[in-house]
């Protein structure tokens, strides 16, 4: 049985051990990258595809009658047309939790960041401005304490848990927003958005991208916000929308923002909010999920879904099909 990784560069083999993946099937063939014309000449013949990034869509699935498998090496899926994919019988798995400790310290890094302005103060530093100081220190920029301020979560799974935890050792009160979506029944131990976005010091977001969060936070979410509130991204870009962001930071009214994520990825050199002069923002290229254990993690979680599937009881779902 023949399987091809489509992105593989996605995922830096070098540092991780490959051996369960190649052992998983009788043949592999590994690309690098893949561009959108590539794809369906590469999967030919292939009964299983891995795919981080590339797109695998109708048309592709059309022109591959021996595909049987799709395997996404990320928790997202909407780079596969799940609805194809179900109608013609191919089991399409992601993976999940595999990034959930990393992309949590990440997200705390940012915070952190922003309440401590460790990276402005290492910058200056570096260009010798504690140097010239005519004391023992430097207070250029503020700081603040996390401890007794309040935290607030949008989206509550494993990942926001395991912020939310993070946060309350720090000394944070929490707070969960209530669910975005327009159908879904009122939870008792979640806030309402208009009180959540008066009350919280910070915010932080962990929802996937879906029609209802897509602008999340435009305008309106950000005036609605408390003055020198911040915010952290490390879910996915078009939550925010990017110029409402800046004009706000500029503005003065949010403290600060810092984004692992962008709407475009890799952003565009002109893109705005890397002009290097938006103030207190901080941006990180996709980099929250980038551990060698995680990645690894997330490996082995590929291997175990190839295997669950090949002995008929596939796991991590996420077209509806429960046989091979």
């Amino acid at each position: 049985m023949q399987g091809v990784f489509l992105d593989i560069e996605t995922i830096k083999p070098s540092e991780l051990d490959l051996s369960a993946l190649r052992a998983a099937l009788s043949g592999w063939t590994f690309h690098d990258r893949t561009a959108p014309e590539q794809v369906a000449e590469r999967l030919a013949g292939a009964a299983v595809a891995v795919t981080n990034k590339v797109v695998i869509d109708r048309a592709t699935m059309d022109a591959c009658p021996d595909l049987k498998f799709i395997g996404i090496s990320a928790t997202g899926t909407n780079n596969v047309d799940l609805d194809a994919a179900r109608e013609k019988g191919i089991v399409v798995s992601n993976v999940v939790g595999y990034s959930t400790a990393t992309v949590a310290q990440h997200a705390m890094a940012l915070m952190l960041g922003l309440a401590t302005q460790w990276h402005r103060y290492d910058r200056d530093a570096q260009r010798g401005r504690w140097s010239e100081s005519t004391m023992f220190c430097r207070m250029d920029y503020p700081v603040v304490d996390l401890a007794g301020r309040t935290l607030g979560i949008i989206g509550y799974g494993a990942l926001g848990q395991r912020v939310a935890a993070i946060a309350r050792a720090l000394g944070m009160d929490v707070l969960v927003a209530a669910s975005l979506r327009p159908d879904a029944s009122p939870a008792p131990d979640r806030v309402p958005l208009p009180e959540f976005l008066r009350r919280a010091d910070v915010i932080s977001l962990h929802c996937p991208l879906t029609e209802d969060t897509q602008g999340l936070v435009n305008d309106d979410f950000l005036a609605a916000m408390r003055p020198g509130a911040f915010l952290i991204n490390t879910a996915r870009g078009p939550l925010v929308d990017e110029a409402a962001l800046e004009r706000s930071l500029r503005a003065g009214h949010l403290g600060g923002a810092a984004l692992d994520v962008l709407s475009q990825e890799p952003p565009a050199a002109d893109h705005p909010l890397l002009s290097g002069d938006v103030p207190n923002l901080i941006v990180t290229p996709h980099s929250a999920w980038v551990s060698t254990e995680c990645r690894q993690r997330m490996v082995d979680q590929v291997v175990e879904n190839i295997h669950a599937w090949r002995n008929g009881r596939p796991v991590n779902v996420v077209n509806g099909l429960q046989g091979a």
